[in-house]
């Protein structure tokens, strides 16, 4: 864990006792100080603490005194008072002057750990609501984890700033959005954003798990669990130790695995099949859906408990659409992904303005098989407005004519996602698999739309 920690208490034993118990639960950054004045004269100074555990009888400045100034030069980091009185008085006194918890000598490690990490949460969540009020995105204190996502958009910023903030702890995550707009890409920038980036990530999709293959699929099983078990199945659980697993669709799963992944969120408990032996999994979740999770917990199809228990926080990505500057970035990020390093790619301006003027029902994936067609059709030489789809040109271009938004010359978005939609079908032979990879959707969302259009 990548939080900072400082101890301060005049008795050194007690620290060195401390911070073992700190390091054993998984912290890193712990300073120890036995000298308050010492401690008073780093928060002066500037420097910061997420935590800070302050005993209050110490000789020369008291824990009290050393609150009220760590309040004053650092506001945002949490205190917890460490004592061995036992009065009322003195814990009001505390919480009155901006502690978030008092506990009493001796603490035992279990006390301890539950206590920095309730703090480290409020400590999150905080941080989580200041960035609604900057006007400048948060500097990422680990950029390397999010350079896969291509933005330039504040608001990406914002959302990747959280993600990172939900990376220090372990809470299960939600992240919503449109099909094609990043969602795994943002849960593996949390998973190497987190403490478990050394450990595995494994992403399921949860669209593809049937009622029977669930338990094996998640749980595992031994040989001659039931029949055709012919060998021991490693379930994702197991694969995922200490690592971060993907809940990918997570609005498609049914009523009745929905029970199943609760009772498993709730305890961190699962039972392999063919056994009885409860076995726990120490691993971080990660939900994400296209759905809307709210329409379908109204209709009863989704549990409000495992809606409550998944979003320990929520991320919200936005569509192409509402961030379009972004997408002369994610052109030239796909070009130079596609384009063989002798050749001579780009793109022409004409070409760029059809792509600035699209909606991208697909969104960032749609924007890339779009791009990596037109690679493929260039030929080693700048994209041009004939290396897209004829619909789709003419769509865009009749966008850009000179009649103004009132004349009626404009298609109905719906229209003209379903022209195209029905275009690709076409081209593709009415393989649904491939026409869902080339408009950057999944195969359920192309089924549900074709039964829109009658079409099958």
């Amino acid at each position: 864990m990548d939080e900072n920690i400082i101890v301060v208490d005049d008795d050194r034993n007690l620290l060195e006792s401390v911070r073992r118990a700190l390091v054993t639960a998984g912290f890193q950054k712990i300073k120890t100080e036995s000298d308050p004045r010492a401690a008073a004269l780093l928060f002066e100074k500037g420097a910061t603490f997420d935590v800070a555990l302050l005993d209050i009888s110490m000789p020369g400045m008291n824990g009290i005194e050393l609150l009220e100034i760590i309040r004053s030069h650092s506001p945002f980091t949490e205190c917890l008072m460490v004592t061995v009185l036992d009065e009322a008085r003195v814990a009001v006194n505390c919480l009155k002057r901006g502690a978030y918890d008092y506990l009493l000598k001796p603490v035992s490690r279990e006390e301890l750990v539950l206590s920095v990490n309730r703090a480290l949460e409020r400590k999150r969540l905080h941080d989580i609501l200041e960035l609604g009020k900057r006007d400048v995105p948060a500097k990422l204190d680990n950029p390397a984890a999010f350079v896969p996502i291509i933005t330039r958009s504040k608001e990406m910023y914002r959302i990747m700033k959280e993600a990172e903030l939900h990376a220090r702890s372990d809470v299960p995550i939600l992240i919503t959005g449109e099909s094609g707009t990043g969602k795994e890409l943002l849960a593996r920038a949390i998973h190497a954003a987190s403490s478990r980036a050394e450990f595995p990530f494994t992403p399921v999709n949860m669209v593809a798990l049937t009622e029977n293959l669930f338990e094996s699929e998640f749980f595992g099983h031994i040989k001659g669990a039931f029949t055709g078990a012919e060998r021991d199945r490693v379930g994702f659980l197991e694969i995922t130790r200490w690592g971060t697993l993907l809940l990918d669709e997570i609005g498609h799963l049914s009523l009745n695995l929905q029970g199943k992944l609760l009772r498993f969120l709730q305890d961190g408990e699962y039972i392999k099949v063919g056994t009885n032996k409860p076995r726990s999994a120490d691993i971080r979740v990660i939900a994400a859906t296209n759905a809307n999770l709210d329409r379908l917990m109204a209709k009863k199809m989704f549990r409000k408990d495992l809606y409550y228990r998944l979003r320990g926080g929520w991320l919200h990505l936005p569509p192409l659409r509402e961030r379009k500057d972004d997408i002369p970035l994610l052109v030239d990020h796909f070009i130079a992904e596609f384009c063989l390093p002798e050749e001579n790619c780009g793109i022409e301006d004409e070409a760029l303005s059809l792509l600035m003027n699209y909606n991208y029902p697909g969104n960032v994936r749609e924007l890339k098989s779009i791009v990596q067609s037109a690679v493929n059709l260039a030929q080693g030489k700048p994209i041009s407005t004939t290396h897209f789809p004829k619909a789709f040109v003419e769509q865009n271009r009749r966008k850009e004519g000179p009649d103004s938004p009132d004349s009626g010359s404009f298609a109905p978005l719906e229209d003209i996602e379903k022209k195209y939609i029905l275009e690709v079908y076409g081209a593709m032979q009415k393989n649904k698999l491939k026409t869902a990879r080339v408009l950057g959707i999944v195969v359920n969302t192309l089924r549900r739309k074709l039964d829109i259009y009658g079409v099958d």
